[in-house]
C-alpha cells in the first residue's frame, strides 16, 4: 500500500466498533479540535472515552446509511453529544430512529467541521440513500465501496444496476490517490487508494454493467 497523504489540518481517525467488523471515523478539525462521529454503530462507551481522552468536541453526527449496525449507537451517543445528526432524505423511510437531530440532506450538501468542509456525494446501491463523505483526497464510503468488494444489494432498498453506476460513474472518476475508507473492515488493508483499488478489487474491473450484473451480482 501506498503512503497516505491527508489533508494538513485532518482529523482522520478509524476506529473498528463492534462484532460485525464495522468502522466507525472520527472525522475533524485540528485547528479547533471539533470532529463529527461517522455511522457510530457500536461501542458509543469506547467512543465517548477516545473523544475525552483526546479533547476532542462533537459537532455533528454523519451517517453513510440507516442499517443498524451503523446507526445502533445514535441515541446513546445523543444522550451525551446533543448535536445534529445528519443522513441522506432518502434514507427516511428505512430509518427506524425518530429524533429531532435529525438533518436530511440531499446529494452535494456541504457540511462544516471547524474549518475543514466535507462534501455528501450520494451513492445510491446497497441502500437508497448511502452517501459518501469526501473531504479532499479522503472518502469515507461507508457499504458502498470496501477494499476487496461492495455492499450488498439484496436488502430493501437495494439496487445493483443503481451501485454499478455509483462504482463506475461517479467513484471511479475520483482522482487515483484519493483514498478510500469503508465502513467495514473486509479487505487485507483497513484502507487503499483508489487506483490501488482498480487493481486489487474485483468488482471494480468489469467491462461493462452486464458483466457487474451477471460476474458479481449473480443477475443472469
Amino acid at each position: 500500500m501506498s503512503k497516505v497523504h491527508l489533508p494538513q489540518n485532518l482529523i482522520l481517525k478509524q476506529i473498528e466498533v463492534g462484532h460485525m467488523e464495522n468502522y466507525a471515523y472520527f472525522i475533524g478539525c485540528k485547528k479547533t479540535h471539533e470532529i463529527a462521529i461517522v455511522d457510530p454503530g457500536w461501542d458509543v462507551e469506547y467512543l465517548s472515552n477516545e473523544v475525552e481522552a483526546n479533547s476532542y468536541k462533537v459537532s455533528a453526527i454523519l451517517l453513510t446509511h440507516s442499517h443498524y449496525d451503523h446507526v445502533k449507537g445514535i441515541q446513546e451517543l445523543l444522550n451525551i453529544y446533543n448535536v445534529p445528526v445528519y443522513i441522506a432524505k432518502k434514507e427516511m423511510a428505512l430509518l427506524q430512529y425518530k429524533n429531532n437531530n435529525f438533518r436530511f440532506i440531499e446529494d452535494g450538501h456541504k457540511i462544516k467541521i471547524g474549518e475543514i468542509e466535507i462534501e455528501c456525494i450520494l451513492t445510491p446501491g446497497h441502500s437508497p440513500g448511502s452517501i459518501c463523505f469526501k473531504c479532499e483526497n479522503v472518502l469515507l464510503t461507508g457499504d458502498t465501496l470496501f477494499i476487496d468488494g461492495c455492499g450488498r444489494c439484496d436488502l430493501p432498498g437495494g439496487d445493483p444496476g443503481k451501485m454499478y453506476n455509483s462504482l463506475y460513474n461517479l467513484i471511479m472518476k475520483f482522482p487515483e490517490d484519493t483514498i478510500v475508507y469503508p465502513g467495514h473492515n473486509y479487505g487485507e488493508v483497513p484502507f487503499a487508494s483508489l487506483g490501488e483499488l482498480k487493481t486489487i478489487n474485483s468488482y471494480l474491473i468489469c467491462k461493462n454493467e452486464q458483466e457487474f450484473l451477471k460476474t458479481r451480482m449473480g443477475i443472469w
